[in-house]
């Protein structure tokens, strides 16, 4: 008797199998000309494609009807690294005959594929329930394997790569940007936030007021905050001594830092406040009794135990933040979003990946870290 298909098996499945008879890759005579299709025979040698193509078929299968979670992250994770691997085989194989202006990207199957794959590996990962030390592992496993195909040269064909190295430069000036803009403004959104987080949690009258302002700034569109942000800037550098050389100015970072910092103080309020309120009372009243002040109650009983809690708005912010800093660039505030920009304004889709895929992976490597600390702190299943 057949097993009845895996619901999500039968539509990653079904996804998989159209990204096979989808472009593996495109050819374009030089930056800006228009994509030529190249499906996967087209793209790769006959051994690599049908090579790709049984592993592909072997992954549908798994997918459908295969139960076991190990066997259904090992067959996804081998077919998505030959995948990887792949696609750097073909971009030397359509480059061979090309320019040396000539660029070759990854076509729609590819990213298909890489999406159903990454979906059936999560989901196996899921099933598994991995401890955090574990999943940490498999995060690092797979950004070594990434590491690897990049340290290896085997997508230096690949058109994205040709952007870095011409970009390389100002690629890791601008991605020190984004990192001082992200974590900066994490920072004083913690500073601020906890303090406030605490003073709502004790007054009742200050909680509706203070969350009602804040959940306000967050309703407000990115792009606007940032704009009305310019003309008070601009009177600070312009009136206040010594303001505009420790670099407040109306566009650049300090809008960008600021904006940011104002997103980020919701969550990091709201989770604080969350996470005292969920202290038992019977666990405070037992620190009264032991002759503990209040003070000494939240340092050493309440923020601990609330812990879990507050990290995890922290988790939030830096991942918000990561992503909204791209939009930093609009104003001069630097960032990864300055490639993406750039190459809007130019029509170069690999411009925009060079900008936007290292932004995806560092909220990603943030969630997965974050998450596993979380786990690993005391009460953090309570």
């Amino acid at each position: 008797m057949i097993p009845r298909p895996d619901k999500l098996g039968a539509p990653m499945g079904a996804l998989l199998a159209v990204a096979l008879a989808l472009p593996l890759a495109s050819y374009r005579a030089n930056r800006i000309a228009l994509a030529e299709a190249r499906g996967l025979f087209e793209a790769l040698p006959a051994v690599w494609a049908a090579a790709l193509l049984a592993c592909a078929v072997a992954t549908i299968a798994v997918a459908l009807f295969v139960r076991p979670p190990a066997i259904r992250l090992a067959v996804p994770a081998l077919t998505l690294l030959l995948l990887l691997i792949a696609i750097g085989v073909a971009a030397r194989m359509l480059m061979a005959n090309g320019a040396d202006y000539a660029r070759v990207a990854p076509g729609t199957g590819f990213w298909l594929a890489g999406f159903a794959l990454s979906i059936l590996i999560t989901d196996a990962i899921v099933r598994l329930k991995p401890g955090p030390f574990l999943r940490l592992g498999v995060f690092a496993l797979a950004a070594a394997a990434i590491a690897a195909i990049l340290v290896t040269g085997e997508w230096n064909a690949l058109s994205i790569l040709a952007e870095y190295r011409g970009h390389a430069a100002t690629f890791w000036r601008e991605g020190a940007h984004h990192l001082q803009l992200a974590f900066g403004s994490l920072a004083a959104a913690i500073a601020a936030g906890v303090p406030i987080g605490i003073l709502i949690h004790r007054s009742e009258r200050l909680k509706g007021p203070v969350l009602s302002t804040l959940s306000l700034i967050q309703t407000i569109p990115s792009i606007a905050l940032f704009g009305m942000l310019i003309v008070p800037l601009s009177w600070v550098a312009a009136n206040v001594p010594g303001a505009s050389e420790i670099g407040i100015r109306g566009i650049g970072m300090a809008p960008a830092f600021v904006a940011l910092f104002l997103y980020s103080l919701l969550p990091m309020v709201a989770n604080t406040a969350a996470g005292l309120s969920g202290v038992s009372p019977s666990v405070t009243e037992a620190a009264a009794g032991m002759g503990l002040t209040s003070r000494q109650r939240l340092i050493s009983v309440e923020l601990p135990l609330a812990l879990p809690v507050i990290l995890t708005g922290v988790r939030i912010v830096l991942v918000q933040n990561i992503g909204l800093t791209t939009i930093a660039a609009l104003i001069g505030g630097g960032g990864f979003g300055t490639f993406v920009f750039q190459g809007l304004g130019q029509t170069a889709t690999d411009l925009i990946l060079l900008g936007a895929l290292p932004t995806v992976a560092l909220a990603f490597a943030a969630a997965v870290v974050l998450d596993a600390v979380i786990d690993v702190l005391p009460g953090a299943k309570a």
